[in-house]
């Protein structure tokens, strides 16, 4: 395992070299504490991360940590955010060892932010149209609790309506997201959850279990 280790980090270095300072190289290494994921990472910059730092977990991460390996496929060329707004385009590789699992993310975030202001520019100049608006790609965060803000937001979103207003029903759609993108193998996320949802924590787990069977429900 660790010549695949070294493996990767002479692929990452090769890369970063190739493609120069915009292009962030990071290894996640899955059998590490979960707040300190990044084994290796060039040009860590890109996301203002860095290898031992803690702030190594991203939602792909999660989604690894907590989905059946067999059904998790490479990710490639698609939109990412950073905090400070600058636009990337990634891929994420998912490295298995000899008996199928999962041992590492290889994951390339490459800074296309003055690119887009190139093509924007030149589409604005070659069309009588204004350019069109970005997707709203998904945003890196650099650090646990803001990724379960993140999500919390995300399944907010996905019910369409603030907490306040929500059924029950809508609060066990958000929380099976939250569930499905692995937020509660994050360190006390279930407290959180709770407070932000307005519920007991008995609640909260009666909810995952509602939420659970209903998607068993649909696929019989």
């Amino acid at each position: 395992m660790g010549n695949m280790l070294e493996t990767l980090i002479s692929i990452a270095d090769g890369l970063a070299k190739q493609f120069g300072q915009n292009c962030e190289v990071a290894i996640h290494d899955l059998s590490r504490d979960l707040e300190n994921t990044i084994a290796y990472i060039v040009n860590g910059h890109v996301t203002h991360r860095h290898a031992g730092s803690g702030s190594g977990t991203s939602k792909i991460v999660l989604e690894t940590m907590h989905r059946d390996p067999s059904a998790i496929k490479d990710q490639l060329g698609y939109m990412t955010r950073t905090p400070d707004g600058r636009i990337l385009k990634s891929s994420t590789i998912f490295v298995r060892d000899d008996s199928g699992s999962i041992r590492y993310i290889f994951s390339i975030n490459y800074d296309i932010t003055a690119l887009l202001a190139v093509d924007n520019a030149l589409k604005d100049l070659v069309t009588a149209e204004a350019p069109q608006s970005l997707e709203q790609p998904e945003q890196i965060v650099n650090n646990v609790n803001d990724l379960l803000d993140n999500l919390i937001r995300q399944s907010v979103a996905l019910v369409g309506k603030p907490v306040a207003l929500m059924t029950k029903e809508d609060k066990i759609k958000a929380i099976q997201f939250l569930n499905d993108a692995g937020a509660f193998l994050i360190t006390k996320s279930g407290n959180k959850v709770s407070e932000y949802f307005g519920i007991s924590k008995f609640t909260l787990y009666s909810y995952i279990n509602e939420g659970k069977d209903e998607i068993k429900d649909e696929n019989t």
